[in-house]
């Protein structure tokens, strides 16, 4: 059978969890494994949406440290969300430098929810900045994004390791889910509880993808993480790489 790609990568959600991805691509590209595609969610449509474009995830784990995301966010009164991701949008386009999705230099997928339709979305085409940002907005703890006349907000919510829309085009599938579900979690507060729900049902497919992926990398100890606490981001970093590293070695790496 012939491929349209050689390797497809997937990045799932999971807030400031997703620095684990940056550590998960830099050890692939130390292997010399590179995404010819990416689909990605959430933390994971903001990490692919840096990567798409060229630059190194050691860049965008500098770029993320600065705190730019966190600045943007603020306070707002809770009609349609607790908190507006004002900003994000252009800071994105901004760092990276393409306000369209079709013009980053790798072809890339982003899973957003359509809240009017109740149904999942996975956008190739169309603004990259306000796509990346209904991709990132959790229901209830962030507004929902206008597009098209409809109601966005994060993919997650429909499928939180957005595998579909690349599984059958590509030779290889990597998946980084940074989402496990950890029965022992302590909920302490309104953000910890709207995440466990969002992730809660989606996770159930997990162990479907993990079945199809070639290579399924899931950091040990990742759900210890606040999904809204950045000052991890190297501790992060490093666990994605290490796990990578581990789960290459079982296994014989792609001819690339």
């Amino acid at each position: 059978m012939a491929y349209k790609y050689k390797n497809g990568l997937v990045l799932s959600g999971g807030g400031t969890r997703g620095f684990a991805h940056l550590g998960v691509i830099s050890a692939l590209q130390e292997l010399g494994i590179r995404p010819d595609v990416i689909s990605g969610v959430s933390a994971g449509a903001i990490v692919g949406a840096f990567i798409a474009a060229g630059i190194s995830p050691h860049d965008v784990l500098q770029t993320f440290k600065k705190g730019w995301f966190f600045q943007y966010t603020k306070i707002h009164l809770p009609v349609d969300g607790l908190l507006k991701l004002d900003g994000v949008k252009e800071i994105i386009e901004k760092e990276i430098g393409v306000t369209k999705i079709e013009d980053l230099d790798i072809p890339f997928h982003i899973c957003v929810s359509n809240l009017n339709k109740g149904t999942v979305e996975y956008k190739n085409k169309g603004p990259l900045g306000k796509t990346v940002l209904a991709s990132s907005s959790i229901p209830i703890l962030f507004a929902p994004v206008s597009m098209d006349g409809y109601l966005y907000v994060d993919g997650g919510l429909m499928d939180n390791i957005p595998v579909e829309p690349i599984a059958n085009d590509c030779e290889n599938v990597i998946v980084s889910n940074i989402s496990p579900i950890n029965p022992r979690a302590n909920l302490k507060n309104l953000v910890q509880i709207a995440a466990r729900t969002l992730y809660m049902s989606v996770n159930v497919k997990s162990k479907q993808v993990e079945e199809k992926a070639t290579f399924y990398i899931e950091p040990k100890g990742i759900d210890k993480y606040d999904i809204l606490m950045r000052k991890h981001a190297d501790e992060l970093y490093e666990l994605g790489y290490k796990t990578t590293m581990e789960v290459i070695k079982k296994k014989a790496i792609p001819n690339t």
